[in-house]
């Protein structure tokens, strides 16, 4: 008997047929182009086919380096029918980062988006010929081969491969296929890791069978007429386990190709579910708190009182499973029309169902604001060794401020320490090769340690405090959890990125990537628009402007959690430099060295 993800979109093709599955546009201003679930399904058993024909055996591993597009999930479905696992690998992705992966993975074929992942595909067949059967490009975007390169081909040759197969081929992939345990590898997801070098989280068929269950008792209101935009990178676990889910369910994907287009995308689209990291909705409020702030008394007073009734509406009544009273229903629909429905088509979601939401610390201020004007943010709580969600909020009784309740099937638990522990059928068997690692993660019986620490409220829903590694200590005694602080200073215009710092330290001080647009505009008006960044980083105006931008979001902050100090730096954290994750969460001990005397300078005298 195949595994649930091996049968699932030739499943979908025999109910739906023609009906679209998935859409792709390449480039801005591009066509979407449409793709049926008979399509799909065909592409998936061709790219299977041409698998085999390759002479890749079962169990082997297959790399895929790329930006998101439909290729990605033909390729990983064609691997699953031959028992193959994909090792997903982030498209913007260092030498030393791809090479790790791919080698400690045993990579047999490398897919790579377009001539920008090619060169790491390359130079790592030049380094190990031996270990690398094909290099296979998706896009044909005039990329140049190097000359000495005997082993990749584009992507329409490798289908050629499957169109071309012997009947044999075909025979010996379908033997495959029933072959297949629910115990065989599907994925090698390495972890991005803010300390030491990432680990292969080995994820089985049975782990993403025991996922999709879950999610469809827990996200039942996700119907397969809707359309889901798929935004995050799929190299990414939390945008892997739920499009896997979506697909599952027969909803209808947009695959979005650059994140950096997400806001031309959107509205093109019109997604009714996305995954997203909260970054996007963090810059989403600051954009809309600007406009409200552009508004004359009279409107802001109108938008309060939307705002109140949306909060009544939605998080008093609708929240807790109660019918809402006619009057407050009736003053929601008018503010709907006037002002929430505006905002969504705003957005890009004129008919928003459900938008999952992880990765980091969303602040309980914009979660709030969101759901009063009707935008379903579902919060959760996840890791790459629990195939994604742990945790998220239900459809009713979730509680603002937690990170939700356990799916079914789940089992948490915060030991002595404070950290949770987690055993559900979803968590990892372990890392692939690493039997240290595997020692360190789960306790004698069996207990997955998550390195987050949290506790859970009266109500059963869990409360993330920090990354148990990121909580520090000021010389003072006083535990700080940077985490918090950070998604703080997340809402603020002015501000893009922060790393907190205070470990042994008197007193908690700050490094801040101002939001150069936004200051710029403000450095106009004050009569310094002609400095340079570096220049306007130092000017005192400007420091002083900061801190009260910092000042702005500490309130309600403990005086010993405060920032005293700030220093501006002129460029973005660096995924490259290993100065943060690839979903961008602060790698604070390679911050701490590549900024020390900047640190230390915020500490002179003290």
């Amino acid at each position: 008997m195949a595994n649930r993800l091996t049968n699932m979109i030739s499943t979908n093709s025999r109910r739906y047929g023609d009906r679209e599955a998935y859409r792709f546009c390449w480039r801005k201003g591009g066509e979407w182009l449409s793709t049926s679930w008979t399509e799909f399904a065909t592409q998936i058993n061709v790219a299977a086919r041409a698998f085999a024909a390759m002479g890749l055996a079962e169990q082997e591993r297959i790399a895929i380096c790329s930006p998101n597009t439909p290729q990605v999930l033909i390729a990983e479905f064609g691997g699953f029918r031959n028992r193959l696992a994909g090792i997903p690998v982030y498209s913007g992705s260092s030498q030393e980062q791809f090479d790790f992966i791919v080698s400690n993975g045993e990579a047999r074929v490398i897919f790579v988006g377009d001539r920008h992942q090619y060169p790491l595909a390359y130079n790592y067949w030049k380094a190990h010929p031996e270990k690398v059967l094909r290099i296979i490009v998706f896009k044909n975007d005039e990329l140049e081969l190097k000359p000495d390169d005997k082993i990749t081909i584009f992507w329409d040759d490798f289908l050629r491969l499957g169109m071309n197969a012997s009947p044999e081929i075909e025979e010996l992939v379908e033997k495959r296929t029933e072959a297949g345990l629910p115990s065989d590898m599907a994925t090698l997801i390495y972890t991005s890791g803010t300390t030491g070098e990432p680990k292969g989280v080995v994820l089985t068929h049975a782990n993403y069978d025991a996922c999709i269950e879950m999610h469809r008792e827990r996200l039942a209101e996700v119907k397969d007429t809707e359309i889901v935009m798929a935004f995050l990178p799929m190299s990414h676990i939390l945008e892997k386990a739920w499009g896997y889910f979506c697909l599952g369910r027969g909803v209808r994907m947009a695959v979005n190709y650059d994140p950096r287009m997400i806001q031309e995308t959107i509205h093109e689209v019109h997604p009714n579910l996305m995954a997203t990291v909260p970054r996007f909705w963090e810059k989403v409020y600051t954009a809309v708190k600007e406009k409200i702030a552009g508004m004359s008394r009279l409107q802001r007073m109108a938008v309060a009182r939307a705002l109140k009734v949306g909060k009544s509406r939605n998080l008093h009544y609708k929240r807790l499973g109660l019918k809402v009273p006619v009057l407050v229903e009736k003053e929601y629909q008018f503010w709907n029309r006037r002002i929430f429905s505006k905002l969504s088509r705003a957005i890009g979601i004129p008919q928003p169902n459900m938008f999952p939401t992880a990765g980091a610390p969303l602040s309980d201020r914009i979660c709030e604001f969101f759901h009063c004007v009707g935008i379903n943010i579902v919060i959760g709580y996840g890791l790459s060794e629990t195939t994604a969600t742990v945790t998220c909020f239900p459809t009713t009784h979730y509680q603002i401020g937690t990170v939700g309740t356990p799916l079914p099937g789940i089992n948490v638990k915060i030991d002595e320490n404070g950290e949770i522990l987690v055993k559900a059928p979803t968590v990892t068997p372990g890392y692939f090769k690493n039997p240290q690692a595997n020692a360190e993660a789960f306790t004698p019986d069996g207990w997955f340690r998550t390195g987050d620490a949290g506790h859970f409220t009266p109500e059963g829903a869990l409360v993330l405090t920090e990354r148990v590694k990121d909580l520090f200590k000021t010389s003072n005694g006083k535990y700080i959890a940077p985490q918090m602080l950070e998604s703080r200073l997340a809402e603020n215009k002015y501000i893009d990125e922060a790393a907190v710092i205070g470990d042994r330290r008197k007193f908690v001080s700050a490094l801040l990537v101002p939001n150069f647009p936004n200051l710029r505009q403000w450095a106009e008006k004050q009569g310094l628009g002609d400095k340079d960044t570096e220049e306007l980083l130092r000017d005192p105006r400007v420091i002083e402007f900061m801190m009260k931008q910092v000042e702005s979001v500490q309130k309600g902050v403990a005086s010993y959690e405060k920032i005293k100090r700030i220093t501006l730096l002129p460029n973005h954290f660096s995924i490259m430099n290993g100065e943060v994750t690839n979903t961008m969460k602060v790698r604070r001990p390679v911050v701490a060295r590549r900024y020390a005397k900047e640190i230390e300078a915020m500490y002179e005298g003290t």
